[in-house]
């Protein structure tokens, strides 16, 4: 190949390549998942949200008006607030028809991800599981919610695609 070519190229391909490094960083899916285990030896709903932590931040900066940073460890407690604060206003539980308040337990980062736990105590059990899921719908509307419900062995999923926000299981 002629050198003149094989720079010419190479410099036109330069660019290409940062681009496609940028397009790595991005997701191509709005997506969260919640995860609920019916833990019948503690009577509680053991419940997990997975949210794609750079849109999690993003949305927190939004909301909160500050500079967040999942992964800080020194600002750990003020981003526990607002973590807290966000899926109070954006996550809903109701069982069999009654709609119940979670503890909340706490976060962490998994690689890409931002786990949230919560846990609702006293429940022996339940034949219905209502969820109203509006988490990162203020950002993206293409964003989809997912919800896996575990009870004695039996696991239900369903989702809601913006701007639907109810979803239900029944056993």
């Amino acid at each position: 190949m002629n050198p003149i070519f094989s720079k010419l190229l190479l410099i036109l391909l330069i660019p290409f390549g940062f681009l496609a490094k940028e397009e790595v960083k991005k997701h191509p899916f709005h997506v969260s998942n919640t995860e609920v285990s019916h833990n019948s030896k503690n009577k509680s709903l053991e419940i997990t949200c997975r949210i794609f932590t750079d849109d999690f931040e993003n949305i927190l900066s939004k909301q909160f008006k500050s500079k967040v940073d999942l992964y800080s460890k020194s600002q750990k407690k003020e981003m526990s607030a607002f973590v807290k604060s966000y899926l109070a206003t954006n996550l809903k539980l109701m069982v069999d028809g009654k709609v119940l308040r979670y503890n909340y337990l706490g976060f962490e980062n998994d690689h890409e991800a931002t786990n949230v736990y919560l846990e609702i105590g006293n429940v022996t059990t339940f034949k219905s599981l209502g969820v109203a899921n509006s988490i990162l719908y203020d950002l993206f509307e293409d964003q989809m919610n997912i919800l896996h419900v575990d009870k004695n062995g039996e696991r239900k999923s369903t989702k809601a695609s913006f701007p639907e926000r109810k979803m239900m299981v029944t056993f």
